[in-house]
């Protein structure tokens, strides 16, 4: 009988404080090989109940051959059982079963496990034969590579003959000769292409590349889609430029291990991509199906790559964690500020963010004195930028959240992290452009996704006309525009650079930056008169350089979903007085 896992308290408190040894990374990786062989228990009781599952395939030999395999060779199949190829194919098709996924034929995805089974026996050097799903004219084998069928329709879902022996794996082919590979050392031809790996440093686990496994998508089954040439030249040299970053780097939070990556998966632009409510350019994702995995758009440089490793590998640790406790109770309402996106969101996706965020704010800490990396000297001013975001969200969470022990005890952790990073000194200047970037995109986020109450609405206007003071609002409603999607944030960028770069006829934006609120205001009112609805960002901005004028004013910032509840049928130029008021500093008339 297995023995319940019990993470000692000094392990849990490396990973909540947001790094992690590699004595507490391994207790992870133990819970999900846990967690992974349950799941496998579950498939083979819903295959032994419902034989019919497996349609044509009509074997039982999937079982038998892994148990072989692993007899012969424990620690390779226990190593292919952890991969993210394995861990994706079980958890879509245990949904496809439970009824909360789609994809190809039923027996298609089930009678993947013929071919896991297949892969181990490679691995092991022993003797099987299986048949196996063929889709799209291909047959996969987890975390090895894609067999590919000559004859066969692309848009066809097929059982195929495969013997395993001595290493070497054959395809009975139908009326042509048969397929032969050694998937463990052939290079790429035209009936084999094994996954891409991407080196570590001598001695070290390479990293898998996988532009092949149907079930690396973070949805359902897709097609292979091999790298150019040219493609993967570049990831092999974006992905060294990310390895010399993170050697350099230390073994606390925003700190990363290469080896403990297993797969990138290259992402390539969809229709949809307008409605991500992150920038599709820098996109990245991953699941907790599939440990140390990560979905990423190919980056500018190694700089972003490796910032985006450290980010979603924290992803990782906090699914992992999340596979051995309970963190919080909550009813996924989405409400809530994330400053990294541009939606609502539920308190568990704000747990997540803020695990992230974490990790890329002690990257650009390690970054501060990294010229060679930074060569334009961004790090103190993100690492200030993303002290003060995270730690917002992390009092979201203490205050707002229904923590369990040990979320409390991870939400405090991380707090006292980011709290010693808020006093360690940075130039004044540099704080204060992080602070107001902060700020900018929070107001405009309200603007985008908070309104007032019709009542709210209602009772700020009579008082307004009537003279009298601003009633107090209650909650604002969350109404987010669907077809926004990302927006992005030029001010963002401007308050990142040293130095204005207003030219001879400066945007609001570079006006408000350089530091002419007055200017800025007026040309911000500009932007704001022509038809239809106000624009956020021009709004947000206007308040910004009008609390800048009038700092007293500053309480408008905290709600600015009420000042826009005023403006509707309201010239400019009675924006000012009407700000005034709202603000409490004098009576509109």
């Amino acid at each position: 009988m297995y023995a319940p896992i019990r993470m000692p308290g000094p392990l849990f408190d490396e990973i909540a404080t947001g790094g992690g040894s590699p004595e507490a990374v391994a207790f992870l990786v133990r819970g999900e090989r846990t967690r992974r062989l349950l799941l496998l228990r579950e498939l083979l009781d819903l295959f032994d109940a419902t034989p019919g599952i497996l349609g044509p395939l009509g074997t039982r030999t999937a079982w038998p051959t892994l148990e072989a395999a692993a007899a012969r060779a424990p620690e390779a199949v226990e190593t292919l059982l952890l991969t993210p190829q394995v861990g994706s194919w079980l958890a879509h098709t245990l949904r496809r079963l439970h009824g909360t996924a789609s994809g190809p034929p039923l027996w298609a995805d089930a009678g993947q496990i013929a071919a896991v089974a297949a892969a181990a026996a490679v691995h092991a050097g022993t003797d099987a034969e299986l048949l196996l799903p063929a889709r799209l004219g291909t047959v996969s084998l987890a975390a090895l590579g894609l067999v590919r069928l000559p004859g066969q329709e692309e848009d066809d879902y097929r059982p195929v003959s495969v013997v395993v022996h001595d290493g070497t794996l054959t395809v009975r082919t139908e009326g042509g000769p048969d397929i032969v590979v050694r998937p463990l050392t052939d290079p790429e031809s035209a009936h084999w292409l094994p996954v891409h790996r991407l080196e570590t440093g001598a001695g070290a686990r390479a990293v898998q590349l996988d532009d092949l496994d149907p079930y690396r998508d973070l949805d359902e089954p897709i097609a292979p889609g091999r790298l150019s040439t040219e493609e993967l030249r570049s990831w092999q040299g974006l992905f060294q430029d990310a390895v010399a970053i993170l050697r350099r780097g230390g073994t606390g939070p925003g700190g990363l291990r290469p080896e403990e990556i297993s797969r990138i998966v290259p992402w390539h632009a969809k229709e949809g991509d307008a409605e991500l409510p992150v920038p599709a350019e820098g996109l990245s994702a991953s699941t907790g199906d599939a440990f140390a995995s990560m979905v990423i758009a190919r980056p500018p440089d190694g700089l972003a790559l490796a910032e985006t490793l450290v980010h979603e590998f924290q992803h990782s640790k906090l699914g992992a964690l999340l596979h051995l406790f309970p963190l919080l109770d909550d009813d996924r309402s989405e409400r809530h500020y994330a400053p990294w996106r541009a939606d609502p969101r539920h308190l568990p996706g704000l747990l997540h963010g803020a695990y992230a965020f974490v990790g890329v704010t002690g990257f650009w800490r390690g970054r501060i004195e990294d010229t060679a990396a930074d060569r334009d000297g961004r790090a103190s001013f993100l690492f200030a930028l993303r002290r003060l975001q995270t730690r917002m969200v992390l009092r979201t969470l203490a205050t707002r959240a229904r923590l369990t022990g040990p979320g409390l005890r991870l939400v405090t952790r991380l707090s006292e992290t980011v709290d010693g990073w808020l006093r360690e000194p940075l130039d004044p200047a540099t704080v204060a452009r992080a602070r107001a970037a902060a700020v900018s995109h929070r107001v405009e986020w309200r603007l985008r996704n908070l309104r007032c109450t019709d009542d709210d609405r209602d009772g700020l206007l009579k008082a307004l006309r009537s003279g009298a003071a601003p009633v107090p609002g209650g909650e604002p409603l969350v109404a987010p525009d669907p077809d926004r999607g990302y927006w992005h944030d030029p001010r963002a960028r401007l308050y990142q650079l040293r130095e204005s770069v207003a030219g001879s006829s400066p945007t609001a934006d570079e006006l408000l930056v350089a530091g002419d609120p007055q200017a800025a205001r007026a040309a911000y009112a500009e932007q704001l008169l022509g038809p239809g609805p106000l624009d956020p960002h021009a709004l947000a901005g206007w308040l910004l350089a009008h609390t800048a004028l009038h700092p007293s004013d500053r309480r408008l910032l905290a709600r600015p979903e009420r000042f826009a509840a005023l403006l509707e049928g309201a010239p400019p130029e009675r924006w000012t007085r009407t700000a005034r008021w709202l603000a409490g500093r004098r009576a509109a008339s």
